[in-house]
């Protein structure tokens, strides 16, 4: 009888996936690795460790990749969504299909992963549901509003579902890592970004980027964002949002301790913008 603890992720290619990957498989648990496209050698050899594909978008996917899971290993203790895309440019120059595929990944996809392993974990009466979102759910950052709508959407969802499942012995938790450019979000666009700053915006968009370089706190790691979805999935509180990072957890303690108006002000000068007149 397995008695180990078992985690499903997604999007392990690369980025925060992988490096759960590797977090979760050297604390001693069976890691279900699930990406789109699996490729040999991607991640460590363990006989502790499944890969297989897995699309957010395609419930057959989902659906097959627990079963395979669950037939390896018994059961899914913690499911860890991670699979994302990013989007940056001005909302006005953003095509209607750009927004579909946006939220068919970074929502709809968390949502149809969820109501796929809900009825596992209600039946068992445990299990943990960790959806990652971005710091954006805690501060938006400006010519990013349809990837932050995407993730405040997650948000949301997450906080009502918790409730939902809680009253089943499931736990439902937020992971929002700051920004982390080792995670390549503009590579992760898939073309998404290109041609998406107007002439109008240009200068701003010039003040803000150089703004970025100059950022008060240190980027997110991988690993930061392993450690939050590790603790999230162990510590056993009840506690719903674990900012990940030194610049998410400067943000979440910014919003919480300035009235919005000053809030908003800070955020306005952080990222090279003039005050609201």
């Amino acid at each position: 009888m397995n008695t180990k603890n078992t985690v499903l992720l997604t999007g392990c290619s690369s980025g925060f996936g992988k490096a759960g990957t590797a977090h979760f498989l050297a604390r001693g648990w069976n890691v279900i690795a699930t990406m789109r496209s699996p490729k040999p050698g991607l991640l460590e050899d363990s006989d502790r460790l499944l890969v297989a594909s897995l699309d957010v978008t395609d419930s057959g996917s989902i659906s097959d990749a627990i079963s395979k899971g669950m037939e390896r290993f018994g059961k899914i203790d913690v499911v860890v969504n991670n699979a994302g895309i990013g989007m940056f440019g001005a909302h006005e120059v953003v095509a209607d299909d750009v927004i579909r595929q946006v939220f068919e990944t970074n929502t709809f996809g968390v949502m149809a992963v969820c109501r796929a392993i809900a009825p596992h974990m209600r039946e068992r009466g445990s299990g943990t549901i960790i959806n990652v979102t971005s710091s954006a759910g805690i501060a938006p950052m400006p010519l990013v509003a349809v990837y932050t709508a995407s993730k405040y959407a997650v948000e949301g969802f997450s906080e009502s579902l918790a409730y939902e499942l809680g009253m089943f012995g499931v736990r439902v938790k937020i992971v929002e890592p700051g920004l982390a450019p080792s995670t390549s979000f503009a590579a992760n666009s898939g073309g998404r970004c290109d041609n998406m700053i107007p002439a109008a915006y240009a200068d701003y968009a010039g003040r803000y980027l150089k703004s970025m370089q100059e950022y008060p706190a240190a980027y997110t790691t991988a690993e930061d964002v392993a450690e939050a979805i590790y603790a999230a999935a162990t510590d056993g509180r009840d506690q719903l949002r674990y900012p990940a990072g030194a610049d998410s957890v400067m943000l979440a303690e910014l919003r919480q301790s300035l009235p919005e108006q000053e809030f908003m002000t800070r955020i306005r000068t952080m990222f090279g913008g003039a005050p609201a007149k």
